[in-house]
């Protein structure tokens, strides 16, 4: 039986409660509102409990701090803000005092390794972004290791690729008629379903896997490619393929740093020190899965 205190319950964690395993029984989810928190709730179902509380990244109530002395498993995928990492932050002595906390999960980003040029890393390269926010990722990372060491517990740091799963797909962006397909030259990137990513999480717990570890497929592709796969299993025409210079000029600066950045990524330590078995090893075969799922309406 283990309880599971997740920071910023979103996508991912979500998902890990919908499908349930690793010997999760309860979830206490935060919610940055009230109403956020109350529809967590909603994920409970025979075998588990999922519960919501409120934390706005700064003010630990007391309800926030009893579910840290209840955990056995701190879940984290809120981002770092200028402070650093919102609940060290908030709460370290609640967490350095916790009774029954054994490990930490840190779900974070590929992005840290920066711009290689469309070359191969793993997680011996040194990360080497010079992007703000993601060098309090970095920092997070950091720290929460360092919190893993004093309490003798081992942290899980899972940097993670582009994210896609069930509503959240390019099947689902062309029939929302949002699928844009953009072309820049030697740009790939790697993704991983979400069920990957739950599937990692469950090793992690089961493993008490402790050090850093990339969670991707095996395929880095063209951001692009996907998108015309989705099409080709929707027997849609192929959107039209935009060039950057000219997507550029509409984009966020947040978005402009993402293409500032391409590489390859490897997954062997997955695969090998966690033991997944991708069920999906490409964006071909998640799609794929999606599609036969009703995806898309085709």
């Amino acid at each position: 039986m283990t309880t599971v205190l997740a920071i910023g319950m979103g996508y991912c964690t979500r998902r890990l409660a919908q499908t349930g395993g690793g010997g999760i029984t309860r979830i206490i989810g935060t919610s940055r509102t009230a109403e956020g928190a109350a529809r967590l709730s909603d994920l409970s179902r025979p075998g588990l409990m999922v519960e919501g509380l409120v934390f706005d990244g700064t003010h630990p109530s007391q309800t926030f701090l009893t579910a840290i002395e209840a955990a056995h498993v701190v879940l984290l995928s809120a981002p770092p803000g200028e402070a650093g990492d919102p609940v060290l932050a908030a709460a370290l002595q609640a967490l350095e005092d916790a009774p029954r906390l054994k490990q930490v999960i840190y779900l974070t980003t590929l992005g840290v390794y920066g711009d290689h040029k469309g070359g191969w890393v793993d997680e011996r390269t040194p990360p080497a972004s010079g992007v703000a926010r993601l060098k309090r990722r970095l920092d997070a990372e950091a720290q929460w290791r360092a919190f893993g060491e004093l309490k003798g517990i081992p942290v899980a740091v899972l940097r993670l690729a582009g994210i896609y799963g069930p509503g959240r797909n390019a099947l689902a962006q062309l029939a929302a008629g949002e699928a844009r397909p953009i072309h820049k030259e030697g740009q790939v990137f790697n993704r991983i379903h979400v069920d990957d990513i739950v599937a990692t999480i469950r090793a992690a717990l089961e493993r008490r896997f402790d050090g850093i570890v990339n969670v991707t497929d095996d395929l880095p592709a063209s951001p692009a490619e996907p998108i015309l796969e989705a099409a080709r299993l929707l027997g849609r025409p192929a959107p039209r393929v935009v060039p950057f210079e000219e997507a550029a000029a509409t984009m966020s600066p947040m978005a402009l740093s993402f293409w500032a950045s391409s590489k390859r990524v490897r997954n062997d330590r997955l695969k090998a020190e966690l033991g997944v078995r991708l069920a999906f090893p490409t964006f071909r075969e998640g799609l794929s899965a999606l599609h036969r799922d009703g995806e898309g309406g085709g």
